[in-house]
């Protein structure tokens, strides 16, 4: 009966007890009351609630064809097939994802000749995005230099929170300049002399996003002249390869001279953009180690990074790019395809440069031509670029970056009226 009696009063005091703690709670608020509201995607709202009919969006990152609709590649289409007619089974794929893609997409990165493929660790990853991020955690843990990471102003917007969740402490080098909306040559190379000895340093490998703004093959030289005499760790993220000039192998210039030069370099791969696989978040990180041996140790804790952060990867997308990559003709196939997009874009800057030529802009558009990617820095501020929404319909982030590929030949003459108008 007592012990009854005590595990009774026990009872009833977490009952009181849980009363307070509600009654407090609700006084308090929700356990997540302190959690802000975030941003808005402002483009995105505000393009889907403009009723126009012919309004542009030049803010989404992913290529549209020139009716302005979402593409698929025929040769994605064809090596989807063939994996789905193979029949194969959905077991797990390694930590390191399916071995026929990384291989490739090796390949594909530093040269099918290239020595350094025999000491390269290799792991498949969810796209570029995911790629940074094994990377950051690899460098924060490992790294025996300034754990300081160095990205160009401007950068892609989600560099520095991939680095800065991981433990890495970010600073910025000076890259763009906006009196002549090119590259800022002298300010980058002053930056890297600066740099405390060990840093590591971010390069965008080719179509830097968001300028649109590459160092010259001769730049890149320099570069890794004065990278290499301040002892700095280069980082390459490679999210365009092909889809920058329409050759793979001269958009890969920068990461295989700085091998060529006996640089350590490590490596983010991304196939969204020029294999139009942006859902199926295919890419890889690869780090270059100074031998076989220690290649394998490197391999090693890449898996044991990669095993809590998500096991491993998806396996479907990776079959599609690595049919492309080790099929012959598919391969050749895809390079055309590539070609074709990247040429795309490029006409579509030449065609906006000559429509405001035509109607008699006093303002030098040589640098829309001059830019190389999806993106462009067109020059125009905040001011210009709420007018060019507000009075025009046009949609674009307010630091005067567009994406090309939402420019058609159905509204390049539209949107070089309305940039004339608004600019001038």
């Amino acid at each position: 009966m007592q012990a009854a009696l005590r595990i009774a009063s026990r009872q009833a005091t977490a009952v009181r007890r849980a009363s307070v703690f509600g009654l407090q709670a609700a006084r308090a608020g929700s356990t997540w009351a302190n959690v802000p509201q975030g941003p808005p995607v402002c483009i995105t709202e505000a393009f889907k609630a403009d009723s126009f009919e012919k309004k542009i969006n030049l803010g989404v990152g992913a290529y549209r064809d020139d009716k302005g609709k979402p593409y698929v590649l025929p040769s994605v289409r064809t090596a989807e097939e063939k994996v789905v007619n193979a029949k194969l089974n959905k077991e797990y794929a390694g930590i390191t994802g399916v071995p026929e893609f990384t291989k490739a997409a090796a390949i594909l990165a530093y040269g099918k000749d290239s020595p350094a493929l025999d000491r390269l660790a290799i792991t498949q990853s969810i796209s570029g995005t995911g790629a940074l991020r094994i990377a950051a955690a690899f460098l924060q843990r490992f790294y025996p230099g300034d754990k300081t990471i160095y990205i160009p102003n401007p950068s892609w917007a989600n560099h520095k929170a991939v680095f800065s969740d991981a433990g890495l402490k970010v600073q910025q080098y000076r890259y763009y300049d906006k009196n002549t909306i090119g590259l800022d040559f002298e300010g980058l190379i002053a930056d890297i002399k600066a740099a405390p000895k060990g840093s590591i340093f971010l390069f965008h490998a080719c179509a830097h996003n968001p300028t649109g703004v590459d160092p010259s093959q001769e730049q890149w030289k320099e570069i890794s002249e004065a990278v290499k005499a301040q002892g700095l760790f280069s980082f390459f993220d490679m999210a365009y390869q092909g889809f920058a000039s329409g050759d793979t192998d001269k958009d890969a210039f920068a990461l295989r001279y700085f091998v060529e030069q006996g640089h350590e370099v490590c490596l983010a791969q991304s196939f969204a953009k020029n294999m139009g696989l942006y859902g199926e978040r295919v890419g890889a990180f690869s780090i270059l180690g100074s031998s076989a041996e220690e290649k394998k140790r490197l391999d090693s804790q890449v898996k044991i990074l990669v095993r809590p952060m998500y096991s491993n990867p998806p396996i479907h997308g990776a079959r599609v790019a690595s049919e492309i990559l080790n099929t012959p003709a598919l391969y050749q196939q895809w390079l055309g395809e590539v070609k074709e997009m990247a040429d795309r874009i490029i006409t579509m800057r030449s065609l906006l440069k000559n429509n405001l030529e035509k109607l008699g802009s006093s303002h030098d558009w040589s640098h829309i031509t001059s830019q190389i990617g999806m993106f462009a820095y067109t020059g125009l501020d905040a001011e210009s670029m709420k007018k060019l929404a507000k009075e025009h319909s046009v949609y674009a982030t307010m630091d005067g970056r567009i994406s090309v590929a939402g420019i058609t030949s159905d509204n390049v003459g539209r949107l070089a009226e309305a940039i004339y108008k608004v600019k001038g």
